[in-house]
């Protein structure tokens, strides 16, 4: 499938998790709950800064949870989510209805066993 296709699904699914499950938009409350281990999946734009981007993948890879880096910004990430402000990362805690995490392990930047 093309990475349009891919984008386009994640999409798809993410609105799906934040209409029917429980998604947490921002850095700070993503790195707390990743931390502690109650993240499924992370989504962070691809504009974050590098040290966003290094402790969010160092806390996930601890923690074995998928990450996608979004090929957007930070603005078209909170477009996505409906939201008229920057999103630059958010953390998936439950997926609802929604295929988003599946979607997340399959295209994800860290490894993630089982």
């Amino acid at each position: 499938m093309s990475q349009s296709g891919r984008v386009a699904d994640i999409e798809r699914e993410l609105v799906t998790a934040l209409k029917t499950g429980t998604v947490i938009l921002g850095t700070r409350k993503t790195l707390k709950l990743l931390k502690l281990g109650k993240v499924k999946a992370v989504i962070v734009a691809a504009n974050a800064p590098p040290e966003v981007k290094r402790d969010i993948l160092y806390y996930a890879k601890l923690g074995n949870i998928p990450v996608y880096i979004y090929p957007g910004t930070s603005v078209e990430l909170g477009a996505v989510c409906g939201k008229p402000f920057t999103v630059m990362s958010l953390a998936i805690i439950d997926p609802g209805s929604s295929r988003i995490v599946d979607l997340v392990k399959e295209l994800s930047v860290v490894e993630v066993k089982g």
